[in-house]
């Protein structure tokens, strides 16, 4: 006999994909809390404290998003002291503050601690298996 799905639409990839964004999104906000900035925010800063310099296009592709997002976000960064612009010629390059360099400790510890809470609870092996398939189907689907 099969066993009843949670869900009538537990077999969509829709679905499922945005329920698990939703969990790993409430994990990744209870992690990142302490460093007082959300996990997007902390992860645009990890990216410019690993590139100084770096272009806002590059930002845009590192982490999957689209470049208006990245101004955004560089946008509210800079307004809260945590990155500066620079604009050479017709380029724009991203820079951390003192402020930014020296929160980088602190966004390590919470990545560290969002990978281990995650690998706790799906189990190291499954984990593993699960970002890379995830991975690899985003870029599959990217049209």
């Amino acid at each position: 006999m099969k066993a009843k799905p949670d869900s009538p639409y537990c077999n969509c990839l829709l679905f499922s994909a945005n329920a698990l964004a939703r969990l790993m999104t409430s994990l990744a906000e209870q992690e990142f809390r302490g460093t007082g900035l959300a996990p997007s925010l902390a992860f645009v800063v990890m990216t410019v404290n690993r590139v100084p310099g770096i272009q806002p296009k590059q930002i845009s592709e590192t982490m999957e998003l689209t470049p208006s997002t990245v101004t955004r976000l560089v946008e509210k960064l800079e307004h809260q002291g945590y990155l500066r612009r620079e604009v050479v010629g017709r380029a724009t390059h991203v820079h951390a503050t003192e402020q930014g360099t020296a929160l980088q400790p602190q966004l390590k510890q919470a990545w560290n601690s969002l990978f281990k809470r995650y690998n706790e609870l799906l189990g190291a092996e499954a984990a593993a298996t699960l970002t890379k398939q995830a991975y690899a189907a985003t870029k599959a689907l990217q049209l």
